[in-house]
């Protein structure tokens, strides 16, 4: 069985350490600890790993957020991989800092990202990892504060709640996105 997790993020080094690329930091240290290397390849930048023996496809689209869709579609026509097999990770302002949820489909809650994925896919139903990213910002300064870089106190717990995220990827990948969310959720 073949599975497809995406992380959701901007490309480039100005983008690197910004609240909005929480997809792609989960991705990469989950990339990491399976050994996995990342490669630029059409829409994305793509590893191959191998975790209890699944097969995975992970996925940092380079397509910029907003059309993150594209990517997202074209791997799981690729590489056959169905719907129910699909993990989106992505920062989620109704979240506090560091709290994490999955939820098996549902709304795209305002973010262009999942916007996009669920025009392109024509469906609501794939699962998401929700990373809480807070909502520390005045009226009008959304962008800037998801686009803006973790503060010094959200640093210092930042790679313990990754390393939490990774978690839900196990788990979504061996025992399933409903024992995954009993397990995981709100940790």
């Amino acid at each position: 069985m073949k599975y497809l997790i995406v992380g959701l993020g901007n490309p480039g080094t100005k983008y690197a350490e910004t609240r909005h690329n929480i997809g792609f930091k989960v991705v990469d240290a989950f990339a990491k600890e399976c050994g996995g290397v990342f490669s630029v390849q059409k829409h994305a930048e793509v590893s191959q790993v191998k975790f209890k023996g699944r097969q995975i496809v992970l996925l940092k689209p380079t397509t910029f957020m907003n059309l993150s869709g594209k990517a997202v579609n074209y791997y799981m026509q690729s590489e056959k991989i169905l719907k129910e097999n699909v993990l989106v990770i992505t920062d989620d302002l109704s979240l506090p800092f560091g709290k994490l949820r999955m939820k098996m489909k549902g709304s795209d809650g305002g973010h262009n990202g999942l916007k996009d994925i669920q025009a392109t896919l024509n469906s609501q139903e794939y699962t998401r990892l929700r990373f809480g990213v807070g909502s520390e910002f005045n009226k009008g300064q959304q962008v800037d504060y998801v686009l803006g870089e973790w503060s010094p106190e959200e640093q210092k717990s930042l790679q313990e709640r990754i390393d939490v995220a990774t978690e839900f990827i196990k788990g979504f990948t061996t025992i399933g996105v409903n024992l995954t969310m009993t397990n995981w959720n709100n940790k």
